[in-house]
């Protein structure tokens, strides 16, 4: 990789700010100074410093988000704070996007990357990846309504919902629930319940595929995954593939 292409994917400037960088003197390569901006560079082999500080460079990132309400999944917006707007400059600089959508007022785990493929295979219908949530419904779900999402809702538009998974917590005239879908359709959770004559009042995503909500991030907080986490996700995606 060039060394000018590396400095600046990492938030060193633009081609053109590297350059000058360069000609000062500031950059090393193993503590040779280079003013090349072609020079070639290995990040994983070689120790790179800008004024004497190590960089470290690395290709993906990948972030998990506690969404808070009232904030949009969108890189950016004119008029509305987006999921981009809560990262730190040295994470924002990467470029990641939300891999799918939660709704304004809809809270909880979003998975943030610049992992282009990752998210493909993530967000691919023909992959069916679970995605689960927390909800309190107004109105009684009843056995009638897990058997209904078990063999598919029909919405209002007419589409009929690929099989969910809903479990009851609470029983009464607000009920607690969990529910798996495999797709991703606009407000999709919302619209199964209005299907069946209910209202959801609260929405939280707990899980997508085997990456479970980090219950130690507030609202609005983020972290990075472990390798471990990221290494499920792709095996996890290998294995919906393969099945």
């Amino acid at each position: 990789m060039r060394i000018d292409k590396m400095l600046s994917t990492i938030g060193f400037g633009s081609r053109k700010e590297v350059k000058k960088l360069l000609k000062s003197g500031a950059v090393k390569i193993e503590n040779v100074i280079v003013k090349d901006s072609s020079k070639h560079v290995d990040p994983t082999k070689e120790i790179v410093t800008v004024h004497g500080d190590a960089v470290v460079y690395k290709e993906f990132i990948y972030l998990m988000l506690n969404k808070p309400p009232g904030v949009i999944s969108a890189t950016e917006d004119s008029s509305q704070k987006t999921v981009i707007d809560l990262l730190e400059m040295d994470d924002a600089i990467y470029e990641p996007f939300p891999v799918g959508r939660l709704d304004k007022d809809t809270e909880g785990l979003l998975l943030l990357t610049n992992d282009g493929q990752l998210s493909h295979q993530l967000l691919s219908p023909k992959k069916h990846v679970p995605k689960i949530y927390f909800a309190v419904i107004e109105g009684v779900v009843t056995k009638e309504d897990i058997e209904e999402f078990k063999q598919g809702v029909i919405l209002d538009d007419g589409y009929k919902t690929l099989p969910a998974d809903l479990t009851i917590l609470k029983e009464g005239i607000s009920s607690d629930i969990e529910v798996t879908i495999t797709e991703g359709k606009f407000h999709q959770v919302k619209r199964m319940f209005e299907a069946v004559g209910k209202r959801v009042v609260y929405l939280q995503r707990i899980q997508m595929g085997p990456l479970r909500l980090d219950r130690t991030l507030e609202l609005g907080e983020y972290r990075e995954l472990t390798e471990e986490e990221v290494e499920l996700l792709r095996n996890a995606n290998n294995k919906i593939e393969k099945g």
